[in-house]
């Protein structure tokens, strides 16, 4: 799933390896997929895309925004995005397709859910974008201590899980139930811990954990959950996660640990978070 590094590791890439190149046929919706939300109308891309070219790329929360000229294509969530240079390698299934004057495609398929579409400047897109537009992002100076305390301070969130208050009601846009993961336990909070139980040093240390966990997952391109535009794994190797349920923390030795909680999965080590 993406989430915020892994949408500003595309974006490198993106503007490494796509900008310059000029599209000359787009195909969407060519698979249907019942959790695939298009912004835009899918019957116009082609028409608003052809012969455009690619210019450069961003990512915000958990968006990735392509700019060709006038236009923008945008990618969200579940999007397993891939550089292509040979069509018979394109996936069977796949919501968007954009191929360029030199062969290569880059292509967007969804998993479990996600978002694609082409829009411009008058195209109306949702809140979470704008939400993830227009607030501070945690990898800049913007998101400091006194911007996190006026978040974890707010009374409308006390009574929350550590997990809730981090990755619902997008109050730190791009950071979801993935990274959540490594940032709590390197703050040694537990997911189910509330925020009205945390002590002062428990808080800073939250605020720390989110900084410095997110810059190094940007850093390293992504997480090791996830691919990236060469179907690579991220370079950062997670602590909690998929990967490492069931071995021992390399800190205390406990088993690390997964459980159901609040719609999804959480990791955690039993004995560096104790709840």
């Amino acid at each position: 799933m993406m989430e915020l590094p892994e949408a500003m590791s595309l974006a490198k890439q993106i503007n490494n390896h796509v900008v310059g190149k000029k599209i000359k046929k787009v195909i969407s919706k060519q698979s249907e997929h019942k959790f695939t939300w298009y912004y835009g109308a899918p019957e116009r891309y082609q028409e608003q895309l052809m012969d455009l070219t690619i210019d450069s790329a961003k990512g915000f929360g958990s968006f990735l925004e392509v700019s060709a000229e006038k236009m923008r294509i945008l990618y969200n969530e579940g999007i397993n995005l891939r550089l292509i240079k040979d069509k018979q390698q394109l996936p069977k299934k796949h919501q968007l397709v954009l191929a360029f004057t030199d062969n290569t495609f880059l292509s967007a398929s969804v998993h479990m859910y996600g978002g694609v579409g082409c829009i411009d400047e008058n195209t109306p897109v949702n809140e979470y974008y704008s939400i993830a537009k227009t607030k501070p992002s945690p990898v800049t100076s913007t998101f400091d201590e006194k911007y996190f305390t006026s978040l974890i301070s707010h009374e409308a969130v006390q009574k929350l899980s550590a997990k809730a208050f981090l990755a619902t009601e997008q109050r730190i846009p791009g950071l979801g139930n993935g990274v959540l993961q490594d940032i709590l336990y390197n703050a040694r909070i537990h997911p189910k811990q509330k925020i009205d139980s945390l002590s002062e040093v428990q808080r800073v240390q939250l605020f720390e954990s989110v900084k410095n966990t997110l810059h190094e997952m940007v850093e390293k391109n992504g997480r090791d959950t996830e691919k990236d535009l060469f179907s690579e794994k991220g370079g950062y190797l997670t602590k909690m996660s998929k990967h490492t349920v069931g071995s021992a923390c390399t800190l205390c030795g406990y088993e690390i640990t997964k459980a159901s909680y609040l719609g999804g999965s959480v990791y955690f080590c039993p004995g560096c978070q104790r709840f």
